[in-house]
């Protein structure tokens, strides 16, 4: 079969390219650059758990990392509070102001839980994983020096031509641009690129040195140089410090960005501990959204589709999760064939969840920054929201609420158009990612179920007691038989699992579970109908677009 191309070679492509060759797609991947390392302590990501566990999936381990064990907020003495978690929470003076005596010495609002915490890590240390991944994976070729400038597609393929020491033409299935933010296959497809400019400016410095705080991530809201100040450690010893900068295009010199670790260190320790300064920068936060995510057979991913980073928003993490959407319906479209329903889906789930991100973000800032951006309020509430000025600044950072928490794809076309007969209610929403409990194959082998996502459709059977049962016992009793003939007969690959319990699901429930680890359907015991109309939703309906040719030759190269 012709192989997916994949133009750009940053984290997003590079993860893309595994993601397919998981599922057994050929990949070409361009990359303009050489490939050469850029090492930049100051410039990081952040995997939240859910990220973290793609990337485990992905064969690329991630090494040299740091979690963190809470999150403080620390506030400017004598400042009027209002903290705000949500009309559910019972946290003592939630939604009340604290008066502090202007005298009083500055207040800690404490270690904030969050559940899991996230991976934080250098960006460079990422992307050389997962090239050491890519190495060995037979499935994708990797080009460099290759820029894309034309691109050309018909119904059976996509045909681009590359312009460097490798420039020729190359044909594909399928073209994936995750060519950042300037990207050329998003110019090349005509796909306007609208937004902001400049939301936010921060001054960036990683450095070595001994905070108070040790493996907790820092938020100052309001120090006496003005502006807000985070925190978030690195291994070793370093933590990456960020400071909000007043809107405008001023120059920030060495001197200044100096003076401002100087004056954070000083206001947290006392006095100025030793340091070592290891990497500066300045960068903008832009905010914007791609019209298109999908033109043909060319879809983009990454940065070459969004932009955020407002508020504590992660743009590579967004990526990734443009990546677990993608990589498995373009699996399904080169094995089974495509609707147009699948290949949609994933402008309709991703932007969508992208967008309403962008969206939160835009409706705090004029609250938490003022008109100017710049200004420090008393208390910003996002229209119907109910939250604080607290809980929006951390939001982002702690994984949580609409700036944070993993999307929840509640009205994808991948659905049933009803629900289906016997649907039963189970502590996981339909549409958002199912909870990590441990299941059992019927091999017999023994894993969580998101070690078994990224693959085929998951139907996991809730079957209490089976873990202390032999398996030649409890595969041919009970339930297993008729769901392992009503599993083999749909219409799209899947695995039966089975576990021993699943959070407000009764005995007998029967989970429908994405390849992404997003839950179709919970259905009360075996329903043969039902389940093949949930994998008959998530295949996209009837098949509309062929399947790709049979290779002719050994790669697209031509």
């Amino acid at each position: 079969m012709d192989p997916v191309i994949v133009v750009g070679a940053g984290p997003v492509g590079l993860a893309l390219a595994l993601g397919l060759a998981r599922h057994e797609l050929p990949v070409v991947v361009l990359d303009e650059g050489t490939g050469a390392e850029e090492r930049r302590a100051a410039r990081t990501v952040l995997l939240r758990p859910d990220t973290a566990a793609l990337l485990a999936r992905l064969g690329c381990p991630l090494e040299g990392g740091a979690r963190w064990s809470g999150w403080r907020t620390l506030r400017r003495r004598g400042e009027v509070c209002r903290l705000s978690f949500g009309e559910e929470d019972e946290t003592p003076g939630a939604g009340a102001a604290h008066d502090r005596p202007a005298e009083a010495d500055d207040d800690e609002a404490g270690v904030e839980p969050a559940g899991p915490s996230p991976l934080h890590i250098p960006q460079h240390v990422l992307t050389r994983s997962l090239r050491i991944a890519l190495a060995g994976q037979p499935l994708v070729q990797l080009v460099q020096g290759s820029r894309v400038d034309s691109l050309e597609q018909d119904a059976d393929s996509v045909t681009v031509r590359t312009r460097g020491d490798n420039g020729t033409w190359w044909r594909g299935s399928y073209l994936v641009g995750c060519d950042g933010a300037r990207s050329n296959v998003r110019k090349l497809l005509g796909v306007r690129f609208p937004g902001r400019t400049a939301v936010e400016r921060h001054a960036v410095a990683a450095l070595r040195c001994e905070l108070p705080w040790p493996g907790e991530g820092v938020l100052h809201r309001s120090p006496p140089h003005g502006g807000e100040v985070t925190a978030r450690p690195l291994p070793d010893g370093v933590w990456r410090l960020d400071w909000l900068l007043p809107p405008g295009r001023d120059l920030v010199t060495p001197d200044a960005l100096i003076t401002r670790v100087r004056d954070s260190l000083e206001g947290w320790c006392g006095d100025v501990p030793p340091y070592e300064l290891l990497d500066t920068g300045v960068h903008a936060v832009h905010h914007r959204l791609a019209r298109r995510w999908r033109v043909g057979r060319a879809f983009l991913a990454g940065d070459a589709a969004h932009l955020l980073g407002a508020l504590g928003t992660q743009g590579v993490e967004e990526g990734l999760r443009d990546v677990d959407n993608l990589s498995w319906k373009l699996g399904v479209a080169q094995h089974h064939g495509a609707s147009e329903v699948l290949l949609d889906s994933y402008q309709a789930e991703r932007r969508t969840a992208v967008g309403r991100r962008l969206r939160a973000a835009d409706q705090a800032l004029p609250g938490l920054r003022g008109s100017g951006g710049w200004r420090v309020v008393r208390r910003a509430v996002v229209p119907g929201s109910g939250r604080g000025r607290d809980a929006l600044l951390t939001d982002g950072h702690l994984g949580r609420g609409p700036l944070g928490a993993p999307p929840v794809y509640a009205r994808t076309p991948l659905m049933p158009a009803s629900a289906p007969e016997g649907s039963v209610a189970v502590g996981t929403a339909v549409g958002a990612t199912a909870a990590d409990v441990p299941v059992t194959a019927p091999d017999g082998s023994a894993a969580r179920l998101t070690d078994r996502l990224g693959g085929d459709l998951l139907v996991v059977l809730v079957a209490p007691g089976t873990g202390v049962w032999e398996r030649r016992h409890w595969l041919g009793a009970g339930l297993m038989p008729r769901l392992a003939a009503a599993v083999a007969a749909l219409p799209v690959r899947a695995e039966l699992l089975v576990a021993e319990g699943y959070p407000g699901a009764a005995a007998h429930t029967v989970l429908v579970v994405r390849p992404d680890g997003y839950l179709v359907a919970a259905l009360s015991g075996v329903r043969p109908d039902e389940l093949y109309a949930c994998a008959d939703a998530v295949r996209g309906g009837a098949v509309t677009v062929p399947v790709a040719a049979p290779p002719s030759e050994a790669t697209a190269n031509r």
